[in-house]
C-alpha cells in the first residue's frame, strides 16, 4: 500500500530541489521514482504533462534509480475525496492543502495506481 512520505517545496533552484529527491531517494532505499504525469482529460499531453516528462528527464540524470511517469488524472480529486471520507473539511481541509496534505494524498493515490497497474499485469 503506497503512503505519502513528504512533500518537497519547490525552492526556485531545480538543481538543488532535485538533489533533495536524491537525498530522499537515498534516504529511504527507494529502487524506483514515479513521476505523476498531468495529462488532460483525453489523454492528450499538455503543457503540464509536457513540463512533467521533462523534469522526468532531468530527474533521471541525476538519480541512480529508474523515473517512471504515470497517468495522474483525477487524484487530486480522489485525495480530496479522501480527505472528506476521513472528516477533513472546511477551514481543517484548507489548512491541510496548505500543509501540502492534499499533494501527499494525490501523490499516494498515484503510487498506489503505478502500484495496481504493475499488480495487474498491466503498462503505460
Amino acid at each position: 500500500m503506497a503512503t505519502p512520505y513528504s512533500v518537497i517545496q519547490r525552492s526556485g533552484d531545480v538543481s538543488a530541489d532535485r538533489a533533495r529527491v536524491a537525498e530522499i531517494v537515498q534516504e529511504v532505499g527507494a529502487g524506483l521514482v514515479v513521476v505523476g504525469l498531468p495529462l488532460s482529460l483525453d489523454g492528450s499531453e499538455g503543457p503540464a504533462a509536457r513540463a512533467a516528462l521533462e523534469e522526468a528527464d532531468a530527474l533521471r540524470q541525476v538519480l541512480d534509480v529508474p523515473v517512471e511517469c504515470h497517468d495522474e488524472r483525477l487524484t487530486s480529486v480522489t485525495a480530496n475525496r479522501s480527505l472528506t471520507e476521513a472528516g477533513v473539511t472546511g477551514r481543517k481541509r484548507r489548512r491541510a492543502r496548505e500543509a501540502g496534505a492534499v499533494d501527499q494524498a494525490a501523490a499516494a493515490v498515484v503510487l498506489q495506481s503505478w502500484l495496481d497497474t504493475r499488480r495487474s499485469g498491466g503498462g503505460i
